[in-house]
């Protein structure tokens, strides 16, 4: 199952946020453990390493953008993903952004508490309980 991981899923356990951190860091062991094929978006890390480093400093950041790095695969973001984006009918750029380079890459789904933001996606959207109950945990 490949499966794009939305921005706020990561910093979840990044950033040990309750009550989400749990759910979050089994899904992110199953990314490790590659019984999911884990994506992010190119948008998704540089927010990540932006707001990792607010929180917790450049050092910690850059730890933590390399080990994702190592254990998921990147989109890609284009000038058509992007002219997509803006005609997609989801109302925020980012996550309509984020939502066309998982359907461009080919993907099976996204995973996000945001739910909401991507009502008139074409892919799969899971929360991170539903995708766990998914993979039978």
């Amino acid at each position: 199952m490949k499966i794009l991981f939305d921005t706020n899923v990561i910093l979840d356990v990044m950033l040990l946020r309750p009550p989400f951190y749990k759910s979050a860091a089994l899904l992110l062991a199953e990314v490790e453990r590659k019984h999911i094929a884990g994506y992010l978006c190119p948008t998704s890390v540089t927010t990540i390493y932006y707001l990792a480093q607010k929180a917790k400093g450049k050092n910690f950041a850059f730890k933590q953008i390399e080990n994702l790095l190592k254990i998921f695969k990147i989109t890609k973001v284009d000038k058509f993903c992007l002219q997509s984006a803006l005609l997609s009918g989801i109302s925020d750029f980012e996550d309509a952004v984020l939502n066309e380079s998982a359907l461009q890459a080919g993907l099976d789904g996204i995973v996000t508490r945001d739910i909401k933001d991507f009502r008139s996606s074409q892919i799969k959207i899971y929360n991170p309980d539903e995708l766990l109950q998914m993979l039978n945990f």
